[in-house]
């Protein structure tokens, strides 16, 4: 029950927000009543901390699982691009906001383990592409990777990029490719383009 419970609230609050959804509300959408969700979390804090983090796990463990095969490293960050986006839509991408604002401490321990993962990764394709000859070998593959993570929270910010104007596939899409054309060789940029093509050709 209490594995149940956390996806059903986690589909309700990344789709109607963290503030918004109550205990009831969930109760109500598992036809299950709300003392049943007390008895495996002691408050909506507690539930929403094991919510995110399960999310979160599953998002790392899918980016693990890409960067196992060792494929291409341009065609890498598009592959878990795609995971992450087809994890989360637009609607979702927003939630961030609201996790930030009213949970600050949950939001910030995910912060912290989004960044270790996230700089792991990166440098690991860094120094790959640099010794294919993708990327430009006078990169320092620590400091491009914490500069994309900063861009790719930076993206998330809502006042930035409000989410009228930009959706969140568009602008995953455009900081990529900004990341990217900033960081490869000319080799390097054949297979980007060469990437990008093929896909825009498949989306048509």
């Amino acid at each position: 029950m209490k594995q149940k419970i956390i996806e059903k609230a986690t589909a309700l609050f990344l789709k109607l927000g963290f503030k918004s959804v109550t205990m009831d509300d969930i109760a109500d959408e598992m036809a299950i009543s709300k003392k049943t969700i007390y008895i495996h979390f002691i408050n909506k804090e507690a539930l929403i901390r094991q919510c995110t983090f399960a999310l979160k796990d599953h998002i790392l463990s899918g980016i693990d699982a890409i960067c196992s095969r060792q494929q291409n490293p341009i065609d890498e960050l598009f592959e878990i691009k795609k995971f992450v986006m087809n994890q989360l839509d637009d609607d979702q991408f927003s939630s961030h906001y609201q996790l930030e604002k009213y949970y600050p401490e949950i939001s910030k321990a995910l912060h912290q383990d989004q960044f270790d993962k996230m700089v792991e990764c990166t440098k690991r394709n860094l120094v790959n592409g640099i010794k294919q000859g993708l990327y430009r070998k006078n990169l320092n593959p620590d400091f491009i990777a914490r500069l994309y993570f900063v861009g790719i929270i930076g993206t998330k910010d809502q006042k930035l990029f409000p989410v009228n104007k930009y959706s969140a596939k568009y602008i995953t899409d455009e900081y990529l490719e900004y990341h990217l054309r900033g960081i490869v060789t000319t080799k390097g940029a054949l297979s980007l383009n060469r990437f990008i093509n093929e896909n825009r050709i498949d989306e048509e």
